[in-house]
């Protein structure tokens, strides 16, 4: 168990960050920065926000933000409380279920009643169609040759790579899926570096200076000319905003 307020707080200010800082790199703002530092949940617009500012202010941090959640959903997530049973009434012994118990047990009775009537009465007659079935010789039956199944060829799909590569220095951080997803890669590349995922699915990119980022993906290369934080969806197919 951790604060998880000061704590945001403490590696924002080792970092030499003001609150204003993050919110440009974020773009979360920065009232909503503040809550989560003072832990004030009230002040955000609603759990699933809380969680997802509180993962991507961790992460951008340089933290675990897996743990960060862990810690809010132990601490303060909603959670609905399975009811009661009234107090000195076991659970299936009520009223209800005496009630249900003699029911169940008299259409048992009724059912074994009509059963045997029926046995009885259809002791001393020969259903006609039972007649019709001994007299009547069966067809032939006809069988048909076998054919084996043909098993269709595997697929096969040829790799595809993002490839990116810095020309200054760009905080990134590289999600499978979505922004939701495992993260694959988060910190800052420099002039000349480069990283190289594979795109068997889709794959979530954050930029922190997307003009210095040259993102080349399925034969297409991509060079933001924006310098605010930008995010892109990566595919077999290319990349796309996000």
């Amino acid at each position: 168990m951790f604060e998880i307020g000061a704590s945001l707080k403490e590696a924002r200010s080792r970092r030499g960050l003001s609150a204003a800082d993050v919110q440009k790199e974020l773009r979360i703002r920065e009232g909503y920065l503040t809550a989560l530092e003072e832990e004030r949940w009230d002040m955000l617009p609603g759990e699933a926000y809380a969680k997802g500012f509180l993962r991507s202010y961790a992460e951008f941090l340089g933290l675990n933000g897996n743990l960060y959640i862990d810690e809010y959903n132990s601490r303060f997530a909603h959670r609905d409380e399975e009811p009661l049973a009234p107090q000195g009434l076991a659970p299936g012994r009520g009223p209800r279920s005496t009630v249900l118990r003699a029911l169940v047990g008299i259409l048992v009775v009724g059912a074994a009643v009509a059963g045997l009537a029926a046995w009885r009465l259809g002791g001393t007659s020969t259903h006609p169609h039972a007649v019709r079935s001994a007299v009547t010789p069966a067809a032939p039956v006809v069988a048909k040759p076998k054919t084996k199944p043909v098993a269709a060829a595997p697929a096969t799909t040829a790799p595809v790579f993002a490839v990116v590569t810095a020309k200054g220095r760009s905080w990134i951080a590289v999600r499978a899926h979505g922004p939701n997803g495992t993260l694959l890669f988060q910190g800052f590349l420099y002039q000349g570096m480069t990283k190289r995922f594979a795109v068997d699915h889709a794959v979530w990119l954050r930029m922190g200076r997307p003009d210095l980022l040259e993102v080349k993906v399925a034969g297409h290369v991509l060079t933001p000319q924006t310098a605010n934080p930008a995010n892109l969806l990566l595919t077999r197919r290319g990349a796309q905003p996000a």
